[in-house]
């Protein structure tokens, strides 16, 4: 099944937009304890792009940064990684900063980004003429929850990329932090079913939607072209239109960090499917990039 345009070698294969941050993590010790941190990036949509990037096909990352050094920091990292930058600089506003707190049942984060650059993004953000030529437009549930106009940019964005020629890919990827329960399933709901290409953990449809099994969420989403349910350490599930669902189990892995693993899945599966690699495939190149990036603390594989 394809749901792709043709190739145009004048723009990027794909374009994903959402907020990154800086991120800052304590070095030996808590937040609360430590006397250095190291700092890095952290950004679900940016996490996809370069994952995109370093499989050698053509992603740009769209987005606001402030006028200030981490932004400048933020942007010569993801150029590093060959990303093409569709990037504004606010001088009216900050680049985010996120906080990650370790400990020993997990890490704890903490974000400070309400009023940052990326949550004034608006409708209109990424016109038709801007997306023209691109294959997929990517974006996650944690973009709507920015601010409200975020949403109403995520909203038009779904028409203006469809309009360009584009398939939309939606990462459900729910922020507990950033929104209410209620906000969210609705909005993430109506949001996963209206795509072409839609991504959720069970355990978090689970939790947002009471929907237990994949098969329970294919049913809540009937409408998304391509489904895929991702199920930890079990494996994954694509339900393509009507056809008989395609189950592939994850690959056993020594985990070291679970962060970063569902953008690096999601990035592997985007790949493979600008490559139009048969469903099985795609679910095949997902678990392995997820798998690169669960034996490490970073939430990027690093740079070959």
């Amino acid at each position: 099944m394809s749901i792709l345009s043709t190739p145009d070698s004048s723009a990027p294969e794909i374009v994903c937009i959402g907020e990154t941050m800086a991120l800052l993590t304590p070095v030996g010790a808590t937040l609360a304890g430590a006397e250095t941190a190291s700092l890095g990036l952290a950004g679900a949509e940016s996490n996809v792009t370069a994952g995109i990037a370093a499989s050698g096909h053509r992603a740009a990352w769209a987005s606001r940064l402030g006028d200030d050094p981490l932004g400048d920091r933020i942007a010569a990292e993801l150029t590093r990684r060959g990303v093409d930058l569709w990037v504004e600089r606010a001088t009216d506003a900050p680049t985010g900063v996120m906080f990650k707190d370790p400990g020993a049942e997990g890490s704890s984060v903490y974000y400070y980004r309400r009023g940052s650059a990326a949550s004034a993004m608006a409708p209109g953000f990424l016109s038709p003429e801007r997306l023209a030529g691109v294959r997929i437009v990517h974006t996650t549930g944690i973009t709507p929850a920015l601010s409200e106009t975020c949403l109403r940019m995520v909203d038009r964005l779904f028409d203006d990329a469809r309009a360009a020629g584009a398939a939309v890919s939606f990462d459900v990827n729910d922020r507990r932090p950033l929104w209410s329960r209620e906000q969210a399933a609705a909005t993430l709901a109506r949001l996963a079913d209206a795509a072409d290409i839609t991504f959720v953990g069970r355990d978090e449809a689970e939790r947002i939607w009471g929907t237990a099994t994949a098969a329970d969420i294919r049913a809540f989403l009937p409408n998304c072209a391509l489904l895929v349910v991702k199920d930890g350490d079990v494996g994954a599930t694509a339900f393509a239109g009507d056809d008989a669902p395609v189950f592939v189990p994850a690959p056993h892995v020594d985990v070291v960090e679970p962060v970063g693993a569902g953008d690096a899945f999601a990035s592997g599966f985007l790949a493979a499917t600008l490559d139009d690699r048969p469903l099985a495939d795609r679910l095949a190149a997902g678990h392995a990039a997820a798998a690169r990036v669960l034996v490490t603390h970073a939430d990027m594989p690093p740079i070959d």
